[in-house]
């Protein structure tokens, strides 16, 4: 996950002491005991489509043996049926069964280890054990998971059925679901194996690549293995350059440092490298800690108070006080090392060295009591604070240079255009390489995760969004981007399962696994390529990437918002801002 650090948020971070409010349950049930008629959002408290999604029932087994009678009965009744982990983070509507009789699974309680193999490095979990749990739990026992997403909130089910990933091109690459070497997975059945059965499969086993990332559809993962490492050390450095070599570099990089990314400001024509490489375990003298700025806690308060200033600059259409607010806060975030510390209190230079465990993730957010909302995580929807949307795609290595070359010549054409992107700390770009999974990565790849400011209101344009959408459109259409399953917004997902060459192979398992669909809903059904309605069109549908605009009440024609052709990518059909009759003629 990419998340915002504005100016201010920033200070306050360095110096604010642990604490907050956790994130609440997704689910919430309005019933006298407590699971029924329920609702499910995920963890900005809206989905792309702005519905809200119902469900009869939530049930939360603690065991494998509670999790089959609760498929099994489902099944009985033929209820739609889906899996929701402990935080929620996807934001599309993966979790949303269809209509208000479906049942929610939580895995929220399904979160111990089961095995440790310390000479063979492995550990068998259930799969709402979170990141961080299995992350601390196999450096206890002298191993470490070698690649990972960033955010500790992700669960080991929620990673796998998403495709999560860290950023290396290294061994195995950066996919949780490649270090899988064992798993098993709860689905329906007939009624002579008591209308669920539990599956085992391995690496090797051919339905196993269906599924490592299986969207949810196939059934619920109830145990996971994972092929683990001895612990090591990291180096972590992070070095400033200027953008104008940036296509051949970020080709280069990949393969020159394990664990390095990139954060990328283009309107400040600036690249941050992060040159992170492994050392020995006994290394001495190293504490180093990854605390990022964005995933600490911070007072409710000043996160209205931020979330207020960006909405005064979008009314009153101030790019240069974005630009100006960028500036520091990315100046800021260098300063203190993006939250990074050489002895997890202060920063005192580069190189910063920790074990991989502290270095890995971070999420400090979540290590706190309840304080009535007080401090919270930056994106807790309780309060008033981040709203955004995440456009989130990987361009195939072989394509990159031209990919940002591209982006460099439409910023060119508009310097201030994406300044807004430095407030939410700009695109960050990782690594990731081909996977047999059936719909994992394609081949080697650059993901591009960009965050940015979302209206309250959907009829609301956004200060140069013809630009993020003409981006957005370029790099799905014109290089064949893979979207992330996790993030994205409706327009990235039209037509997606025609990038899999093994979609149909995918399907396959999907009907050996679910012949009823229980597990499906018209949102995989439409992802999947089996039901039409993705797009959604209606007035201001562009606006919030539920369509592509093809006509100007699709954007915001009363606010001078047009549908007109990109800038630079002509295909593009964006919601442009056209000046009126009068400013015209003034011009």
């Amino acid at each position: 996950m990419q998340f915002y650090c504005a100016n201010l948020n920033c200070l306050f971070n360095i110096v604010h002491s642990a604490g907050s409010s956790p994130p609440e349950d997704p689910i919430k049930c309005s019933s006298s005991n407590g699971n029924t008629n329920c609702t499910i959002t995920n963890s900005i408290g809206t989905f792309p489509d702005r519905t809200t999604c119902r469900a009869a029932k939530a049930i939360f087994p603690r065991s494998e043996a509670e999790l089959v009678s609760a498929v099994a009965n489902a099944t009985i009744e033929r209820r739609k049926i889906k899996v929701t982990t402990r935080y929620s983070h996807s934001i599309p509507k993966l979790v949303c069964p269809d209509g208000e009789d479906g049942i929610l699974i939580s895995t929220k309680y399904l979160n111990r280890i089961l095995e440790v193999d310390v000479p063979g490095l492995s550990m068998t979990v259930e799969s709402g054990m979170t990141l961080r749990q299995v992350t601390e739990e196999a450096a206890m026992r002298g191993m470490a998971l070698p690649y990972s997403p960033y955010w500790w909130g992700l669960t080991v089910g929620g990673m796998m059925a998403t495709g999560a990933h860290g950023s290396s091109l290294w061994g195995a690459g950066s996919q949780l679901h490649d270090y899988v070497t064992h798993l098993r997975i709860v689905t329906p059945a007939e009624p002579s194996e008591g209308f669920a059965k539990v599956r085992t499969l391995e690496n090797g086993d051919t339905e196993m690549d269906a599924v490592k990332v299986s969207l949810g559809v196939l059934g619920v993962i109830s145990q996971v293995s994972l092929k683990l490492q001895p612990q090591f050390k990291r180096s972590v450095t992070f070095v400033t350059k200027s953008d104008w070599d940036l296509g051949d570099e970020a080709v280069r990089f990949g393969r020159q440092h394990e664990f390095g990314d990139l954060i990328w400001y283009p309107s400040q024509n600036k690249v941050v490298y992060r040159v992170d490489d492994r050392l020995s375990s006994n290394v001495s003298s190293a504490k180093g800690l990854n605390d990022f700025q964005g995933f600490r806690s911070t007072t409710s308060l000043l996160a209205a108070a931020i979330r207020y200033s960006e909405e005064t600059q979008e009314f009153l259409g101030d790019v240069q006080g974005k630009c100006l607010n960028g500036i520091l806060t990315t100046s800021t975030l260098k300063t203190f090392a993006y939250g990074y510390t050489n002895n997890g209190i202060l920063f005192t230079g580069y190189p910063i060295i920790g074990d991989q465990n502290r270095i890995q993730a971070s999420g400090s957010c979540l290590d706190s009591f309840e304080d009535a909302r007080i401090t919270i995580c930056p994106w807790d929807h309780r309060v008033k604070g981040l709203f955004y949307h995440q456009t989130t795609f990987t361009v195939a290595l072989s394509r990159v240079k031209d990919f940002i070359e591209d982006v460099q010549k439409i910023v060119a054409l508009e310097p201030k255009s994406l300044c807004g992107l430095d407030l939410y700390n700009g695109i960050l770009m990782r690594y990731v390489t081909y996977s047999s999974a059936y719909l994992g990565k394609q081949e080697d790849g650059l993901d591009f995760d960009i965050t940015y400011y979302r209206s309250k209101d959907p009829l609301t344009p956004r200060l140069y969004g013809n630009i993020l959408e003409e981006i957005e459109q370029m790099a799905l259409f014109k290089y064949n981007a893979l979207p992330h399953w996790g993030k994205n917004r409706n327009v990235a997902f039209r037509g997606v399962i025609g990038k899999y060459d093994k979609a149909s192979e995918f399907l396959k398992v999907k009907q050996l696994y679910d012949p009823l669909g229980l597990f499906s809903s018209e949102w995989t059904d439409q992802i999947l390529g089996l039901k039409d309605g993705l797009s959604i069109f209606k007035e201001g549908c562009a606006l919030e990437g539920l369509c592509i605009c093809s006509q100007d009440i699709h954007c915001s024609p009363g606010k001078r918002y047009f549908c007109r052709p990109g800038k630079y990518y002509q295909d593009a059909r964006v919601c442009a801002l056209q000046p009126n009759k009068l400013a015209s003629k003034l011009e």
